[in-house]
C-alpha cells in the first residue's frame, strides 16, 4: 500500500493553499493525499474537512482522497503520522497565530520534529505553482545534505524541470587572531575547495537522474543570502536537516529557521537518514 502524502488543515486559506500545493504534489508522485484536521474545542471539523476536500477534488480529481479528524493538537497530530507519511504538508500561518507572524508556530514546530519530509507552503501564487521551472536545494559541507540532495533530484523529475544546487560559504568568517596560524576555512578550502563540496554531493544522485539539468552555484557568503536569492526564482527551496537524533531545538538550525520565516516560495525541510 502506497503511504499517502498527509496536509493539515485548519480552515484558514494559508492551509487551503497547501491543500492545492499538496494536491498537485499528490499527483505528480503518483500517492494517495490525506487531510488531517486537528478539531479543538466545539470548531466545526465537518466544514473544514469538507472545504478542504472540495478544494483538493476541484484542483486534482484524480488524486486519491481521503480524511481524517483527530481530537488532540495539531503538532502532536501531524508529527505522530511521520513515520507513514509520504510528506508532511503545511500552510506557513493557521487560524490561531497572531497577525504579522511570518510562520505559524504549527509548522515550525512540526518541522523541527518530524522524522519524515516537511513541506511549509509559503510565497506567492507564481512561486506555488510551479511557474519558474527550478528546484533549489542547499548544500552543506560533508554528508548532511544527502538525503536532501535525493529528495531535491526526484522533485526535478517529477516536475520535468532543472535542479540548482547551491553551497555557499564565507572566508571572512572565522578569521584567526593570529596572523601565522591559518584559519580552519583556510584548511578546509585547502582539502576541499567549495565547487568540490557541490560536486562530490551530486555526484552520485547525478548518475541516477542523469537526465535532470543541472546547475552549479558557489556563493561567497552567509548561506541564507544565498538560498533566499537562489529562491526568488524558484518553485520549492529543498533543506536538509539533523533529524531526530540531534539535541531537542537543534534539527533545523538557525538557517532553516529563517528560511522558513522568509523564503518567497515553499520549503521543503528533509531529515537526514
Amino acid at each position: 500500500m502506497t503511504i499517502p502524502l498527509v496536509v493539515g488543515v485548519d480552515g484558514s486559506e494559508a492551509s487551503l493553499e497547501a491543500v492545492d500545493w499538496a494536491a498537485a504534489e499528490a499527483v505528480r508522485h503518483d500517492v494517495p493525499l490525506h487531510l488531517l484536521h486537528a478539531a479543538a474545542g466545539n470548531h466545526e471539523a465537518s466544514e473544514v474537512v469538507h472545504a478542504a476536500s472540495e478544494r483538493a477534488g476541484k484542483g486534482a480529481p484524480t488524486v486519491r482522497l481521503s480524511s481524517e479528524v483527530v481530537h488532540e493538537d495539531a503538532i502532536s497530530a501531524l508529527v505522530g503520522k511521520d513515520r507513514n507519511a509520504f510528506a508532511l504538508v503545511l500552510g506557513s500561518r493557521g487560524l490561531g497565530d497572531l497577525p504579522g507572524m511570518l510562520l505559524g508556530s504549527v509548522g515550525l514546530a512540526v518541522a523541527a520534529r518530524a522524522d519524515c519530509p516537511v513541506v511549509v507552503v509559503r510565497g506567492s501564487a507564481e512561486h506555488r505553482d510551479g511557474r519558474f521551472g527550478s528546484v533549489v536545494v542547499g548544500v552543506e559541507e560533508g554528508e548532511g545534505s544527502d538525503t536532501a540532495v535525493r529528495f531535491a533530484f526526484r522533485e526535478a523529475r517529477v516536475r520535468h524541470c532543472r535542479l540548482v544546487a547551491v553551497h555557499a560559504w564565507n572566508p571572512r568568517f572565522g578569521a584567526s587572531p593570529t596572523p601565522q596560524v591559518p584559519p580552519w576555512y583556510a584548511l578546509e578550502a585547502h582539502r576541499r575547495p567549495p565547487a568540490q563540496v557541490l560536486d562530490d554531493a551530486l555526484r552520485g544522485p547525478e548518475e541516477w537522474y542523469h537526465d535532470i539539468p543541472v546547475s552549479r552555484r558557489v556563493f561567497d557568503g552567509p548561506a541564507r543570502q544565498a538560498l533566499l536569492e537562489a529562491a526568488s526564482e524558484a518553485d520549492l527551496l529543498v533543506v536538509g536537516a539533523r533529524g531526530r537524533q540531534a539535541l531537542p531545538g537543534l534539527q533545523l538550525g538557525l538557517i532553516n529557521h529563517a528560511l522558513l520565516h522568509h523564503a518567497p516560495c515553499p520549503v521543503a525541510v528533509v531529515p537526514r537518514k
